[in-house]
């Protein structure tokens, strides 16, 4: 089977694939933990409000928008493994600095500097999986983003039931910092295969250099990578303001820590369930009708959630906005990897991933304006909007290089 073939000689996909899943589930692990709903009670603890608000839960993500790319291209020309254990760094160092946040500013800085694990991190696996082979592509993705969203899903509910147990903001944070020590080891024993895909220079060819040049300009002008990122985008943008404010919303009506963080427990768990297996139907009938569906269903379910009260009807709507996500980004992830060429893979999941970010990043900064002067209601149907208009412009102007090609090889 390919899966069981060794890249370059040495260790077989398979367990590459493994490796990589689970130190990156590791990893998202403490880093969520860290995030909702921690940061926004948190950040609401130390004065913060509104846009302000929406800046610090921003913050990390932000820190993606201006590092992704970088990292991805980097890791084309110097190596993923590099790449990786840098990113492993700064999920084991910052959190152990939470302990000496005591404003608003302090932690707004803090949520900067944590962000480079994931800006690092995030592209180059992506990379590396993405690299593995062409065929099932989706799939492989959907399981890491999967995977990884076991972290993200237990790392919150895990981070929600320590605050409310001990009452500590800084308890939560020593235990992200042991946690990120641990992802940090078993990112730093990851093997040399890791490099897979990587520019090589071929004797007589153009320089490793040059190569790098031509596939980073290839891929940050291409119109369909750019507007498949900006598909995910516009997902995140919905996604990033439920996460920022939805724990605020959440606590305005009366519902305690332990009710919030088992409604963002329900979109976590569903995205984790559901992204394999969207991921597989992406591979068979295309990405573009995937990417729409997931879109639409965010458009629905996002303005819904802030207009009811009632704990069991804001699960259903949470796990509707889960199912959302869950169907947009394993299709999104693979229909970059599907346009461009191995060698650039990195630089491809960096533009991804830097415009990924931008739209996450966003949505809490959008929505902490907009409640600064309108409702809830409002703010959210006005996201929403962004969403379905993000989904008519996809839908005539990107071609679906999947469709008629099952199964497609390198």
């Amino acid at each position: 089977m390919e899966s069981q073939r060794s890249v370059e000689g040495a260790i077989p996909i398979r367990r590459i694939m493994i490796m990589i899943v689970l130190a990156g589930a590791v990893g998202r692990f403490g880093y969520q933990m860290a995030r909702s709903p921690v940061l926004p009670l948190f950040g609401h603890s130390l004065g913060a409000t509104g846009a302000y608000l929406g800046l610090i839960v921003a913050a990390s993500t932000l820190t993606g928008v201006l590092l992704k790319l970088p990292a991805g291209a980097l890791s084309d020309l110097w190596g993923r493994r590099v790449l990786l254990r840098l990113g492993a760094i700064f999920f084991a160092l910052p959190p152990f600095l939470y302990v000496f946040v005591h404003s608003a500013g302090a932690l707004l800085a803090l949520r900067f500097v944590h962000g480079i694990a994931t800006a690092v991190y995030g592209p180059v696996a992506s990379a590396v999986v993405a690299s593995l082979s062409a065929r099932g592509r989706a799939a492989r993705l959907g399981f890491l983003a999967s995977a990884q969203d076991i972290g993200s899903a237990s790392g919150p509910l895990v981070g929600g039931f320590v605050l409310a147990w001990t009452a500590s903001y800084y308890d939560v944070y020593w235990i992200v910092g042991v946690v990120g020590v641990v992802a940090m080891i078993m990112i730093w024993t990851l093997p040399v295969d890791v490099t897979i895909g990587q520019i090589e220079a071929g004797a007589g060819g153009p320089s490793r250099w040059s190569q790098f040049k031509t596939g980073l300009w290839m891929v940050v002008t291409s119109p369909p990578v750019l507007l498949t990122s900006a598909m995910e985008a516009s997902m995140w943008l919905g996604y990033g303001a439920f996460l920022a404010f939805f724990p605020i919303y959440g606590h305005g009506i009366g519902l305690s820590v332990t009710t919030i963080t088992v409604i963002l427990g329900v979109l976590l768990l569903t995205s984790f369930i559901w992204k394999p297996v969207s991921g597989w139907v992406s591979d068979r009938i295309g990405r573009k009708p995937m990417i729409s569906l997931g879109l639409v269903l965010g458009a629905i379910a996002l303005p819904a959630i802030v207009t009811s009260r009632n704990p069991l009807v804001l699960g259903l709507l949470s796990f509707l906005l889960g199912l959302s996500v869950a169907t947009v980004t394993p299709s999104t992830n693979a229909f970059v990897a599907d346009l461009v060429k191995s060698r650039s893979l990195g630089a491809a999941m960096g533009v991804f991933g830097t415009i990924w970010d931008s739209g996450e990043a966003g949505g809490p900064i959008l929505a902490g304006a907009l409640l600064g002067v309108t409702t809830y209601s409002f703010s959210f149907l006005l996201i929403a909007a962004i969403m379905l208009a993000a989904v008519l412009v996809f839908q005539v102007g990107v071609r679906d290089p999947s469709a008629g090609r099952r199964g497609y090889a390198e």
